[in-house]
């Protein structure tokens, strides 16, 4: 039986180079990204940006002056977004919206303005992915809510309910930290909700709130402002439906021609295009060459009725999402995860359909928090974060036999085998050469068995450190909560509960795009 294969990374092939092809630039090209033009309307721009921060309550004098520094006709954007989770979802969305602001300010210059972006996915119907958080407190207690979002519909579309709220604070209530800092996270929470018309306007309150020192403008594609502007982009989508899906799957034959998963797959007659139904539901667009189909039948006209409108109810799939981001924003650098840069890796050729060029794409900050007891811990058995994080039982098992001395004494009688054999292989050969083969395969048999024991001692050495001093568990719970990575785990406000401000400004001083682990 042959052995299963194991997925390629497109991340790392982006770094080196192997997947040149797919991309406009090359990675780390800053200054071909800023030379890149842009037709866009930043004054257009910027006032629709000013009419969403009014209604969302958030336009003070700084942010004014943000926009109307956005407002120059050679201002470019360095552009982020993420889903509108609980409690500001999984730390990593704090982390990418500060890599575009630490970007942002470091390629910023009087004559060409440079800000950051923050893309609040409201459109985004999958309630499952951001109605859940969990923080992990003082007293190693790892805290998890779930709130029953309804399923389907944009969470731009989903009013803020007081309970959820109520449970969210008393989540907070609940953490063991110092009073000293759960005040101002508990009243960023209360007031982020007060001021909050939907799902989204709550998470888009709490981070322009938070991140405000950072320079960060959230942007909610789902506010009539803003939706306003995405109609050219739209309308000529609805066009040639089928024409960036069939990109699409040309550039997944070449991946998987390459050994590489593809991201996106597009189905014969899917669109890029979801339609919000009357009944709220948002629904994938299909086309089979006269009509579109959702609930019911559409026609190109009836779309375009809806699109005047309503222009919220229109709204992009993954394979479309970005390249709308770039219609309306004078992107040069797109700050990206590893799922998004794998999706991108397959949208290059769909920017040509609607006379645009694809930004740079920027692998984001990666940050793995240590507070002391979990860096004295990585310290005492010679260990690193991200080592434990990628295969924590081997690396475990490295550790405690490197601490008990079984691993030196393995070696030891190893190399005692190995001679022996050489040994037994040079006085029987003169007498048999034959019999070399024997000797090699039972040689092969009992190393195999001696590296079998070896594993079995590793573990049964993790078992009764596990059971006696409980340090690996505790590297468990902070560095893989539910088995997870960290920052894809943990709400940031994990961090800021039991540090106070620490980690914001531990970020702040980050150069873009670093991948670390800081001790608190």
């Amino acid at each position: 039986m042959s052995a299963p294969q194991v997925a390629r990374s497109i991340a790392a092939a982006y770094r080196s180079g192997e997947l040149r092809s797919f991309y406009r630039l090359e990675p780390g090209d800053l200054e071909g990204a800023l030379q890149t033009p842009s037709a866009v309307n930043r004054a257009r721009l910027a006032e629709a940006l000013r009419a969403y921060h009014r209604d969302l309550g958030t336009l003070d004098a700084a942010l004014e002056e943000r926009l109307t520094r956005l407002a120059h006709p050679e201002s470019r954007v360095v552009v982020t977004g993420q889903q509108a989770g609980l409690l500001l979802g999984p730390a990593f969305s704090v982390h990418k919206a500060a890599d575009a602001a630490l970007l942002a300010r470091q390629l910023d210059r009087e004559d060409r303005p440079v800000l950051p972006i923050f893309w609040v996915a409201s459109q985004d119907h999958d309630a499952a992915e951001v109605a859940e958080a969990s923080l992990l407190d003082l007293e190693e207690q790892l805290l998890h809510l779930t709130l029953p979002l309804p399923s389907g519909r944009p969470v731009g579309r989903i009013a803020l309910e007081d309970g959820w709220v109520r449970q969210t604070l008393e989540l907070i209530e609940a953490f063991a930290a110092p009073e000293e800092h759960k005040h101002p996270v508990r009243e960023l929470i209360r007031w982020a909700a007060e001021g909050a018309r939907s799902y989204a306007d709550w998470f888009a309150r709490m981070a322009q709130r938070l991140l405000a020192d950072f320079g960060l403008i959230v942007f909610d594609p789902m506010h009539p402002a803003l939706a306003e502007l995405f109609v050219p982009a739209l309308a000529h989508e609805l066009e040639q439906p089928l024409a960036g899906a069939h990109r699409i799957e040309d550039a997944a034959a070449e991946l998987l021609a390459r050994g590489f998963e593809p991201q996106l797959r597009r189905p014969t007659g899917a669109t890029n295009l979801f339609l919000e139904g009357p009944d709220g539901q948002r629904r994938l667009l299909r086309f089979d060459g006269e009509s579109f189909y959702a609930e019911r039948r559409y026609s190109r006209e009836e779309l375009r009725r809806i699109l005047e409108l309503d222009p919220s109810k229109l709204t992009p799939a993954a394979g479309l999402r970005p390249i709308l981001q770039d219609a309306v924003l004078p992107t040069a650098v797109f700050v990206v995860g590893p799922g998004e840069l794998a999706y991108a890796t397959q949208l290059g050729q769909l920017y040509g359909l609607h006379g645009l060029q694809q930004p740079l794409l920027w692998p984001r900050l990666t940050v793995t928090w240590l507070e002391p007891p979990v860096a004295r811990i990585l310290r005492h058995y010679g260990l690193e974060a991200a080592t434990f994080q990628a295969d924590p039982q081997a690396a475990l098992e490295r550790a405690a036999m490197g601490r008990s001395g079984a691993s030196e004494n393995f070696r030891e009688h190893l190399l005692e085998l190995e001679l022996l054999f050489e040994r037994l292989a040079q006085s029987v050969t003169p007498l048999d050469p034959t019999l070399e083969g024997a000797v090699h395969r039972s040689r092969v048999r009992v190393l195999g068995h001696i590296a079998r024991l070896e594993r079995k001692v590793a573990a049964a050495l993790v078992r009764r450190e596990e059971q006696t001093e409980g340090q690996f568990a505790r590297l468990r719970l902070h560095l893989l909560p539910h088995g997870v990575p960290q920052e894809r785990e943990l709400s940031f406000l994990t961090f800021l509960l039991k540090h106070g401000r620490a980690p914001l400004d531990a970020l702040r001083s980050l150069a873009p795009g670093s991948r670390v682990t800081l001790e608190l």
